[in-house]
């Protein structure tokens, strides 16, 4: 066992230790020695402690950062894919709808000759001698007619002194103006009906424009 000599200060200090025996100082010694080395000890542990815990507070932080992102590309992607959706769902509404529209101006337009007929049949009763009660029954059926076009959404093209339009028409002739105020490509007279629902138009009216 190393044997330590106490210092003139640890002697004015610890006046007692002076009346000691050697093993006793030396035991008091090893005593200190042994506190100071488990204080050390005790500080370095604390030291290795703190920084252990710093870094599990390190990675803890790390995982939950690497979560925030995890959570934010499923968020962005469930964001995409909902959008994704809703314009799909759109689009087989606006096909659905357009599916249906063509469908329903198929079927009128078998329709349509019929009611025309029944119209030449009524404009060529005003200048003859037609029984009232036969011409009441046309204008009966026509009428009938012309409450199923409206509820279809069908609109006659039949208008004079429009201008031309060939979105809307067909022009068969070209005649002179009937007077001065007419200007030229201005449908002057309807041969046939044209019919149109909303913007699609099912049949060209037939007419003659001005010259």
């Amino acid at each position: 066992m190393a044997l330590y000599l106490l210092s003139d200060n640890q002697k004015s200090e610890h006046p007692s230790i002076i009346s000691m025996s050697k093993k006793e100082q030396e035991e008091i010694l090893e005593n200190s020695e042994n506190e100071v080395f488990e204080q050390d000890q005790k500080t370095n542990n604390e030291a290795e402690s703190a920084e252990t815990s710093n870094e599990g507070k390190d990675e803890k932080d790390l995982r939950i950062e690497e979560l925030e992102n995890e959570l934010s590309v499923a968020r962005d992607s469930m964001l995409r894919k909902a959008a994704e959706l809703e314009n799909v769902r759109k689009r087989v509404q606006k096909e659905r709808f357009q599916l249906r529209e063509q469908v329903k101006a198929e079927a009128m337009q078998d329709f349509l000759p019929l009611n025309d007929d029944l119209l030449r049949t009524l404009d060529a009763s005003k200048d003859s001698a037609v029984d009232e009660n036969f011409l009441a029954g046309i204008e009966m059926v026509s009428n009938k007619f012309d409450e199923i076009l409206s509820k279809h959404g069908i609109e006659r093209i039949d208008k004079i002194g429009v201008p031309f339009d060939v979105n809307l028409h067909d022009a068969l002739l070209r005649q002179p103006a009937p007077d001065d105020k007419t200007p030229s490509d201005t449908v002057i007279q309807v041969l046939e009906r044209g019919y149109r629902m909303g913007e699609k138009v099912i049949k060209h009216a037939k007419v003659i424009v001005s010259q």
